[in-house]
């Protein structure tokens, strides 16, 4: 009885580590924390984040905001909630993979300069999100909710699949700590789960969502991976926001 009340606080005490990891939302001080194994609920953070996302645009469809103001005022709250922690993995990701010398890449992503390239692919990925967003005139609340789950799936997959290449870096105890397969089975099941029923009108073609929700996040850590054959933290957020926003366009014509 004693190890398994031990187990539900270790979970709780994670849980909410990864909440102060991945979001600004305000926890308690005296509150115990854990930051050891919190990749695994990155999906599940997509999930609460989409949701209160959906709750935002709900609330601004009421008082009749048009859709491509309130599809911008969504995706700009759901920065707001992260403080732009991948935003930022999307521009240096891009300045470091701006430089012809492979060699390079990894210093120029360090430097906290922001180069022209890191602010092109900035605008694009917003631009992808928000126009995206609002083509998407039913179930949106459904498609957020899964457009963030399945993003953050794609950050914990590209930390189970490939190494990481800093000796000291933000996310190098995400690599340490994992633990397969349940630790990326967990979000996966999860949204799996979400996507299926959520789409279950469709009857088999749910699995169109589904099979995207997966290939989309996998193809995006795989592209990085390839150019620096590796992953760093910046293109961890980088997997988060690309993934995001290709999905979403995935889901416009759907």
């Amino acid at each position: 009885m004693k190890k398994f009340i031990y187990f539900w606080q270790e979970m709780a005490n994670c849980w909410w580590g990864a909440v102060a990891f991945y979001t600004i939302i305000p926890l308690p001080q005296h509150w115990s924390l854990q930051f050891s194994r919190i990749a695994r609920f990155a999906p599940l953070i997509g999930i609460l984040l989409g949701s209160i996302l959906a709750v935002s645009d709900w609330g601004l469809s009421v008082i009749d905001v048009p859709i491509l103001t309130r599809s911008a005022l969504v995706i700009a709250v759901g920065i707001g909630l992260t403080g732009g922690l991948h935003l930022d993995g999307v521009i240096d990701a891009a300045d470091g993979l701006a430089v012809l010398d492979p060699k390079k890449r990894l210093e120029i992503m360090k430097d906290s300069t922001t180069g022209a390239f890191g602010v092109i692919a900035a605008v694009v990925v917003l631009i992808l999100k928000i126009v995206a967003l609002s083509e998407i005139t039913k179930a949106r609340w459904l498609s957020l909710i899964l457009v963030l789950g399945w993003g953050r799936w794609g950050q914990v997959s590209a930390i189970a699949l490939y190494p990481y290449l800093r000796a000291e870096g933000k996310g190098d105890f995400h690599k340490e700590a994992l633990k397969l397969p349940q630790d990326i089975l967990l979000g996966g099941i999860t949204l799996g789960i979400i996507t299926l029923i959520g789409f279950l009108y469709w009857q088999w073609y749910a699995l169109i969502p589904l099979f995207f929700g997966i290939a989309v996040p996998l193809l995006v850590g795989w592209w990085f991976n390839r150019q620096l054959d590796g992953q760093t933290g910046d293109t961890y957020g980088a997997i988060v926001e690309w993934s995001e926003a290709l999905y979403l366009c995935v889901l416009t014509t759907l």
